[in-house]
């Protein structure tokens, strides 16, 4: 996605529950979960014969899995920001048949999630001109909740303070001078 004014419709996915942060979940748990993404997102290249190295880590309490191919590799069908939050979600329900329990994991596929950062990073950076050319803040358009904590993430990083409004899928993140 190259336009960085908005945010696709696919932002707007109804958004997992909220875990509390003193309710960490064991390394052993984490583990666990990126294992059966894993498994499942392998299954799926097989069955679609598409090429892809799965790569799975466990970082901020969350199983991280990734998919990553040469660039002579078809992988760039799955790696549309659309795509990929369906098949994370997808993962995620793999997880919670074979553990029983939610999962928070998140899904890269070729990139995909770097990316996006990089064009949030560019939607705060064109908020906060708004800012210094006098606004007295500027909302973002909705988005998903990994999304919002990267944009609180990056505005921290700018120096600004942020904090999300709205409900359901009209929550987004308006930023202000720190």
């Amino acid at each position: 996605m190259s336009d960085v004014t908005g945010i696709s419709d696919t932002t707007n996915a109804p958004e997992a529950p909220v875990v509390p942060e003193d309710d960490r979940v064991p390394l052993s748990q984490l583990e666990e979960e990126g294992d059966a993404a894993a498994d499942y997102i392998e299954e799926l290249l097989d069955i679609c014969d598409l090429d892809g190295d799965i790569d799975i880590a466990v970082r901020a309490g969350r199983a991280y899995v990734s998919v990553t191919a040469g660039a002579d590799s078809n992988i760039s069908v799955l790696s549309q920001p659309d795509t990929v939050a369906a098949l994370q979600e997808l993962a995620r329900l793999a997880v919670q048949s074979k553990t029983g329990a939610f999962s928070r994991l998140i899904l890269d596929v070729g990139g995909s999630r770097e990316a996006r950062q990089a064009e949030l990073a560019q939607l705060v950076d064109r908020a906060i001109s708004r800012i210094e050319a006098g606004s007295a803040s500027a909302a973002l358009p909705p988005m998903s909740s990994y999304e919002r904590k990267l944009v609180h993430d990056i505005v921290a990083d700018r120096g600004y303070t942020s904090e999300s409004e709205g409900e359901g899928r009209d929550r987004h993140t308006v930023i202000s001078p720190a």
